[in-house]
C-alpha cells in the first residue's frame, strides 16, 4: 500500500527519481551500515578492535541480509530506530565481532554522520540539474540577447530590456544559489562520533583520532566538537536550500505570466496528450512551471520547522531529532526535485519574439519615455524634462492622445526648442542599454557558452 506524496499514483511523478532511491528505506539502512563499518575500520587502526572484528562487520554491512519487515516489526515494539538493527547486525556477524559493532557510538551518531552521506548523494544530484538548467538558459539567452521585449516593473511596462536579459539574471541568480549550497554542504553535514553526548568519552583520548580516520574514509570532514544538541550546521545548508526555492519560483511565475494568453511571449514545451482541463480542450497550462512553483512551496514551508528544531533541551533530544531525522529526507528529495523540475523547464522553453514587439507597442511609445527625458535633459534639466514627459504621458493614457503629439504640444515647448530627433527617441529597440553586453558577459562567466 502506498501512502504519501512520493509514492502515490496521483503525485510521485513529481519528485525525482535518484532523490527517492538515495532516501529510501534500503538506501538509508545502507548508510548506517556504512557508517557502522568505517568506524570498526578505523577503530580497528587504533587497535581499539579487533582487525578481524573490523572485517566481518565491513562484510556483513549489506542492507540486503537484512529482514526489514521484522526491523518495522522490532522498531515499533521497542520504541528504538537503532537496536532492532543492531540486534539483526550481530546476529549476522556473529562472536565476537558482534561484540564490537557500534563501539563508543550513539545512535545519533550513526544517524547524522549517514545522513551526511546521504545530502553529500543529493547535492551532487541537485548540481547536476542546476547544471543543466542553467546551460539550457544560457542557450537560450545568447540566442535571444539582442530580442528586444518589455521590461515590467508592478506589473506594468517599465523599459525596454531582451529577453536574454532576463534569462542572465535567472542564470546570475541560480550561480549565487549554488555557490552558497556547495560551500555550505562539506560544514553542515560532517561525520559524528562523540558518543552518548558528544564528549568522547567511550574511546578515551583517541576519540577524535576515531572521528577524524571514520570521516576520511567516508569522504566527510569530522565534526570536531559532534555536540548532540547542536544543529546550526546543517540548518544553514537547509536554509540555502529555501534560498534556491525561492528563486526557482520566482522563474516559474515569470513563465507563467509570459504564457498568459494576453502576453504570449514564452511558453513550456507541450506535447500532443498533455492535457490542460477535463473540460477545456483548449487549455495549454504551464503545468512544469506550476510543478516547480509547488515544490518550492513546499521546500520553504520545511525550512522554518528545521530551524525550529534547532531549539534543543540538554545534551541530546529526541523531540527535535524526531523532526529532523523526517524533515531531512523530505527537504532532500523535493529539493532534488526542484533542480530537475528547472532543468526540464529550461529545455523546453519557446520564446515568441513576435509577441515582444506586439507588447512593445502597446503603449505607443510611452514605454521609452526615460529616454525622451534623457534626450530632454541637456536642454531643461532632468527635473523639468520629467515634468514635461510625466505630463504628457498622463495625458495620452488619459485623453487618448499620441504620446509624441502630448510632447510637442506640451506648453513649455513655447519656451524650448523642440529637438528634431526626439521621435528617434522613442523607438523602444534602442533603449536597451548594455542588455546584450551583460546577456553576453553572464552567460560565459557561469556556463562557458560563447
Amino acid at each position: 500500500m502506498n501512502i504519501g506524496m512520493f509514492e502515490s499514483f496521483v503525485t510521485s511523478h513529481w519528485f525525482s527519481t535518484g532523490a527517492k532511491r538515495i532516501w529510501s528505506d534500503v538506501a538509508t539502512l545502507q548508510s548506517w551500515l556504512d557508517v557502522e563499518a568505517a568506524l570498526a575500520r578505523a577503530q580497528a587502526e587504533l587497535g581499539l578492535v579487533p582487525a578481524d572484528a573490523a572485517e566481518v562487520i565491513t562484510r556483513k554491512a549489506d542492507a540486503r541480509l537484512f529482514d526489514l519487515q521484522r526491523l518495522a516489526d522490532d522498531i515499533a515494539f521497542a520504541q528504538h530506530p537503532l537496536v532492532p538493527v543492531l540486534r539483526q547486525f550481530e546476529a549476522l556477524c556473529g562472536e565476537p565481532a558482534a561484540g564490537f559493532i557500534h563501539w563508543g557510538a550513539t545512535t545519533q551518531n550513526i544517524f547524522d554522520t549517514a545522513s551526511a552521506l546521504q545530502m553529500q548523494q543529493t547535492h551532487a544530484l541537485l548540481v547536476q540539474h542546476l547544471d543543466a538548467a542553467m546551460c539550457a538558459f544560457g542557450r537560450l539567452a545568447l540566442e535571444h540577447r539582442a530580442t528586444v521585449m518589455p521590461g515590467r516593473t508592478h506589473g506594468q511596462h517599465a523599459l525596454p530590456m531582451t529577453f536574454g536579459f532576463k534569462l542572465a539574471g535567472w542564470i546570475d541568480e541560480l550561480e549565487r544559489d549554488l555557490d552558497r549550497l556547495n560551500q555550505r554542504l562539506g560544514m553542515s553535514f560532517t561525520a559524528c562520533m562523540g558518543g552518548a553526548i558528544g564528549t568522547f568519552a567511550a574511546m578515551g583520548d583517541v576519540g577524535r583520532v576515531v572521528e577524524a580516520r571514520m570521516a576520511e574514509q567516508l569522504g566527510l570532514r569530522p565534526a570536531g566538537l559532534p555536540m548532540r544538541a547542536s544543529y546550526d550546521r546543517a540548518s544553514d545548508y537547509l536554509s540555502a536550500l529555501g534560498l534556491l526555492a525561492g528563486t526557482a519560483q520566482k522563474i516559474a511565475q515569470d513563465v507563467v505570466f509570459m504564457q498568459r494568453t494576453e502576453v504570449g511571449e514564452a511558453a513550456e514545451a507541450f506535447h500532443m496528450g498533455k492535457v490542460g482541463s477535463s473540460t477545456m480542450a483548449q487549455k495549454r497550462n504551464p503545468s512544469t512551471a506550476l510543478l516547480l512553483a509547488s515544490l518550492a512551496r513546499m521546500v520553504r514551508a520545511r525550512v522554518p520547522a528545521a530551524l525550529e528544531a534547532m531549539v534543543r533541551m540538554d545534551e541530546g533530544d529526541s523531540s527535535a531529532t524526531n523532526v529532523t531525522d523526517t524533515l531531512l529526507p523530505e527537504i532532500a528529495i523535493i529539493a532534488a526535485s526542484i533542480a530537475e523540475t528547472l532543468a526540464k523547464l529550461a529545455g523546453g522553453l519557446v520564446v515568441h519574439p513576435e509577441a515582444m514587439r506586439r507588447n512593445l507597442g502597446l503603449t505607443h511609445g510611452l514605454i521609452a519615455s526615460e529616454a525622451v527625458m534623457m534626450r530632454l535633459t541637456p536642454l531643461m534639466g532632468r527635473h523639468e524634462a520629467h515634468r514635461l514627459l510625466y505630463e504628457a504621458a498622463q495625458r495620452a493614457q488619459s485623453e487618448g492622445v499620441p504620446f509624441m503629439t502630448a510632447i510637442r504640444e506640451h506648453p513649455m515647448f513655447a519656451t524650448h526648442e523642440n529637438p528634431p530627433d526626439l521621435a528617434q527617441a522613442l523607438e523602444a529597440s534602442a533603449y536597451v542599454g548594455e542588455s546584450v553586453a551583460i546577456t553576453t558577459e553572464t552567460v560565459e562567466r557561469v556556463t562557458g557558452l560563447r
